[in-house]
Formats: structure tokens, sequence, C-alpha cells
């Protein structure tokens, strides 16, 4: 397969500043589907760190008190007892807006806090263009001398409250309060990769350059500051120990590890202009589909983005898209919901008009009939190239917050019928089919995949079954009812005046860009 024509060159990546590789060769990887199941293996590869091992980490939210099994430990029981063995452990949290506004200040803080008294070192971090976040869900854990050992976790499951959920999609005991159609303990489906080889190392490198860059902790927020010094906050990073040399190869696997940062003042030194080669990573992947995209996301809802999908589908007749997403945003409220609302409206749209009988939007529900919520942030294009992360499919993850993804194309060709789906002669690869395979086994509740693996038959049998859960829902759910979780897809659109009020509200605020001004001018990522 030419590596090239479906990953990024140095070039095209756009950041001649990182030092960050263009891929790497002879990794393995495994997608950890369901909160819990993530949860379990951290506890098991966390326990297992000796005095002077590495644990780094970076995330969104982190809530001290979620356990991550049912009898314990919580996080911040793990991380700490990790620091008082020795551990190395240094963690990157977002600073966050304030608890009132349904954000995790308070949350960050405490885990930041516990650590602390351990021994490790967890900073509150505010570098961010105005009104972004740190979004990165990331753990890397090394250790020198045994470095065969070395595994890193990235995708989309947060450190925090609602993740925890597994295969029955009954929730998490600890949840974090949402819309009302999810109920108090909402269903929760998402996907975490464990990633070992040479790219646990570009990893370790991705955390240390923003550990190492120099500009102070706290921006656009002089309370925040005045709070972090009275309660005696580190607002100094300490410096980290040597980095170790890359892990061993030891799979199949060639990974390109890409990220958002926005163009911002002060800059980054390792991204003085931004990054945006998960925009870029996607759009070079998406541009050569031809026959299938399936993806999970939870934020579907940028023109620009969609507008790739619209291209693609016009200029292929035989491409379908395939999505699963939340079935509702994640607030309610009249001024809240409607934001929420018309990004979506606006980009399935686009779609279905290039292409109405070839784009499948649908979303989920448990066997209870509660909807389930799709934080997943998953792409598999043609059973070739597919990508894991903490981005969504909007100008957001793709501008203006910090994001991580990890790209991936499979040495091993899978001989399974059509073995070269796209007809480009790439021929279907192993990792990128088996995780589209698993996940709409997951989503259609059964383990035989034979029938699944025709992008026509795949098609075929997700519509077949959401169209019958539909039908025995219509119905009054009386009887039998179908196998599955999915659900047809559909939107409720809103009227003139909301549409009037929403939509610049919605540009702003909920899906700002974060590009420099030629870029925005030019259209370009």
């Amino acid at each position: 397969m030419p590596i090239p024509d479906w990953f990024l060159s140095a070039e095209e990546r756009g950041n001649p500043d990182s030092s960050i590789p263009r891929w790497c060769a002879g990794n393995a990887a495994e997608p950890l589907i369901h909160g819990k199941t993530y949860f379990d293996r951290l506890v098991t590869e966390v326990e297992s760190l000796r005095e002077g091992d590495h644990l780094f980490f970076t995330d969104w939210r982190g809530d001290p008190d979620e356990k991550m099994r049912d009898d314990g430990p919580t996080i911040a029981e793990l991380f700490s007892a990790a620091a008082r063995r020795g551990v190395v452990v240094k963690g990157l949290l977002w600073r966050s807006h304030l608890d009132k506004l349904a954000y995790s200040e308070e949350e960050n803080r405490n885990l930041s806090q516990a650590i602390r008294e351990a021994g490790g070192e967890v900073l509150l971090d505010q570098r961010v263009r105005r009104g972004g976040s740190h979004h990165q869900k990331l753990v890397v854990l090394r250790h020198p001398g045994r470095p065969e050992l070395d595994v890193a976790f990235a995708g989309g499951i947060d450190l925090c409250h609602s993740r925890r959920d597994d295969e029955r999609h009954l929730g998490d005991p600890q949840a974090v309060a949402m819309a009302e159609a999810y109920g108090p303990n909402p269903p929760w489906h998402d996907v975490q990769l464990a990633l070992r080889g040479p790219v646990v190392g570009v990893l370790d490198l991705t955390f240390r350059e923003r550990w190492n860059e120099p500009d102070d902790l706290d921006q656009h927020g002089p309370i925040s500051t005045i709070t972090d010094k009275l309660q005696h906050a580190d607002m100094s990073a300490d410096k980290l120990p040597p980095q170790p040399p890359d892990p061993p190869e030891c799979g199949p696997l060639t990974i390109q590890t890409l990220r958002t940062y926005p163009a911002m003042r002060p800059k980054y030194d390792f991204a003085p202009n931004g990054e945006q080669s998960i925009a870029r990573g996607y759009t070079k992947a998406i541009k050569r589909a031809r026959r299938l995209i399936y993806l999970e996301d939870q934020y579907l809802w940028s023109t620009e983005v969609a507008q790739l999908f619209a291209d693609a589908l016009r200029a292929n007749p035989d491409l379908h898209l395939v999505a699963v997403v939340p079935r509702h945003p994640d607030v309610d409220g009249a001024f809240a919901l409607p934001p929420n609302q018309i990004g979506r409206e606006k980009a399935i749209e686009l779609c279905t008009s290039a292409a109405p009988d070839r784009v499948h939007i649908f979303d989920l529900e448990n066997e209870a009939g509660t909807p389930i919520y799709v934080h997943a942030k998953v792409c598999v294009v043609d059973d070739v190239w597919c990508s894991v992360g903490s981005d969504n499919f909007n100008r957001r993850s793709w501008t203006h917050d910090s994001e991580l993804s990890n790209a991936i194309l499979d040495d091993t060709r899978d001989e399974r019928q059509p073995v070269d789906p796209a007809g480009l002669g790439d021929q279907a690869r192993r990792f990128p089919r088996e995780l589209r395979l698993t996940l709409a086994g997951e989503h259609l509740c059964r383990t035989e995949h034979t029938d699944l693996i025709d992008p026509a038959d795949f098609v075929r049998e997700m519509t077949g079954a959401a169209d019958a859960l539909k039908k025995w829902a219509d119905g009054g759910r009386t009887g039998l009812r179908p196998p599955g979780r999915l659900m047809p897809h559909s939107i409720e659109r809103l009227s003139w005046f909301q549409r009037w009020w929403a939509s610049p509200v919605y540009r702003l605020v909920y899906d700002p860009d974060g590009r420099r001004w030629r870029d925005r001018l030019a259209n370009r990522w």
C-alpha cells in the first residue's frame, strides 16, 4: 500500500515547528469498546508500574471519585497510589469553567490536588484560545529499561463520571446530569485505543510538547488566576525525566498521530501557527473514499466538515455514508438546545442533498428504549484507513480546541470478499475492517459478521435492523423486540425564529473557528 496516498507528508502536516514524526511503523492497537473495558485495563496497567516508571496523562475532565471498577479504586486513588510507589506521575487537565455552567472546574482541581498530595504533579492548563478547551484524552505509561511493556491509551474516553458503561448500556452508576431523555444514568457508547510500539514514543512527545510550553498556565481568566494563587495551586511545570527511547516494533500497524491546536496568542512554541493535521488527515482520506465511509461521532454538525462528505458523495456514485450519532444533544432548554440542533440539521441536510439514497444516519437505544449517548469519535474509510480520537466532526474540533487522533493503516490484508472494495488497488486491511465489523456487531447485538463485510450488504443490514426496530416502536413496542439498538435518526426542523437566533450563536459559541484569518478567508485547513 502506498502510505503517502493516505497519510499526510511532513509538508502536508503544516507544522514544521513540532518534532513529531510523519508516521511510525511496527505498532499494535486494540480497540477498547466501552468505558468499563478501558478503565479495567487501565487499572491493570497502572498497578503494574514500579518506582521510576512514568505515568503521563491529559484530559478534558477528571472526577477524582470516579470508580475504575465496581469495587474501586477511584481514579484519584489509582494515580495517587502510583505516585506514592515512586512512579513519576504528571498530568495536564483543562482549567475548565465553573461547575454552575455544567463544567468541571472543581472536579479537575480536586483531582489535581489529590495527586499532588501523593507526590505527583497535575497542572490546570488554560493555555487555550478564548472560549476553547483542552479536549485530548491520553494516558502514556513508560517503563524505562523495560520498553516492551510501554503502552498508551488514546481516544474519546475521559477519566470522569458517566463513562464507565458496558455492553448492556445501563449507564455509569456515577453519572453526570444530561438532557432528560437520557435518564438519571445516561447510557454511553465510547471507544479508546490501547497502543503499543513506537507510537507510544510519539504520544509521549505530544504530552511533553504541551508540558514544556513556557507560557503561563492561566490565560483569559484573572479570577481563576487569583483563585489558583489563594489555593496555592501549582502554577509552573517541573522538569520531566528524559524521554526513554521508543519501544520496539511489535505489530503490523503504521500509525499517524494527528492533532489540533489553534492559532492563538501567545503562540505555542511547538505550533506557532496552530496545527490542523486532524482536519488535513481526514480531508485526504475522505477524498480517497469510493464505497463506504463509516463514522461514529458526538457532534456531526459543521457545514465545513459536511461539505467534504457532500463533495465525495457527488464525485463517487457508489459511495455510501453511514453515521451513528446521539439521538438528542446532551442538554435541554429553550436557549441551550436550538444552537446544538441547528448545526447538525444543516450538516445532515447538506449531505443528503448530495446523495439522498446514500446517506444513512442512525442513533442508538438500549433494551429499555432509553437513548444511548454516542461519544465515540471513529471513522473507517473503505476498510483501508481508520482513525480513533478525541476529535468530533465539527469546526471546533478541527481548528479551535486541542485534540488528538491516531490514524491507522494495517500491513495485513483482509482476504475476505470483497478484497478491494474501493477498487483502487489498496485492498481491505484487517484492523480497519475488524473495527467496523465489531462496532456494527455491537449495535446490531450480534457476533456473526459475514453478511456485513461487503459495503452494500452492510448498508442493507444496518438499515433493515433500524427500520425493524422503528416499526416495532411505532407500533407501541408490543410483541417481540427486534434485535439490535439502531434506530433511523430523525431531525426536528427548527422554526424560522429559532433558526434566526440560534445560527449565529452556534457559529460563534458552539462551533468557533480557531484558524488564522488568512486561512479562514482562503477556506483552507
